[in-house]
């Protein structure tokens, strides 16, 4: 069976009713794991972002670190801004806790290399790197995609994984998702998914469910 949209959404749906009862809106995640790749070969190694077309199915939290004109124009757009003035006196604990808050981290080319001393220690074992942003891009536009984009992200590892939305979203808009990192994954590898590639649907805290195909 060729895989297509509609066999994704058939595994899809299985694992949302495999998944379901939690108090809780689960993620959806897809799970990739390759056969016949060292390790450590580059095609299997993932540091990613994906746009999806159908989106995640909530918003993304967004913080943008910034001074002048950048920093206006996010606060502007309603999104968390940082200057650099107040990076600099960030605790350890307030480290930690902006990680954790944040899935995207919008950064002023000018101010990476301290964003990387600050926060990168906390946001590595995360796998968030800052995104540089150059004085002259357009920050609601790259807002928008970030907002609907996924991370693929291992180390080492014969398998990635990532969230492609939540529960309650159609499963067409969840197997379109599935199906715009599959084609992502496919010309990474630069081999045939039938025979390298297995690939499960799980919700957070469901089982897998393994998409057939051949």
């Amino acid at each position: 069976m060729p895989l297509t949209k509609e066999v994704l959404a058939e595994a899809i749906s299985k694992a949302l009713d495999l998944g379901a009862g939690r108090n809780f809106r689960q993620s959806v995640e897809l799970l990739f794991t390759f056969a016949g790749f060292d390790r450590k070969a580059p095609e299997i190694r993932f540091r990613d972002t994906v746009f999806l077309p159908k989106g995640l199915g909530r918003a993304a939290r967004i913080l943008v670190v910034a001074d002048g004109d950048m920093r206006l124009a996010a606060q502007r757009l309603g999104l968390d801004a940082l200057g650099t003035d107040q990076l600099r006196n960030l605790s350890k604990r307030e480290v930690r806790r902006i990680a954790r808050s944040y899935d995207w981290f919008l950064v002023a080319t000018e101010a990476m290399s301290l964003t990387g001393r600050v926060l990168g220690p906390a946001l590595g074992p995360r796998g968030k790197a800052p995104t540089p942003v150059p004085p002259q891009a357009n920050l609601e536009l790259l807002v928008k995609q970030y907002s609907n984009s996924t991370r693929l992200r291992n180390k080492e590892q014969n398998w990635v994984g990532c969230r492609i939305g939540v529960e309650g979203m159609p499963v067409e808009d969840l197997a379109e998702n599935a199906m715009a990192v599959v084609e992502f994954v496919r010309n990474k590898i630069k081999k045939p998914l039938e025979g390298t590639t297995r690939i499960y649907v799980k919700t957070t805290m469901g089982p897998p469910v393994e998409v057939l195909y051949a």
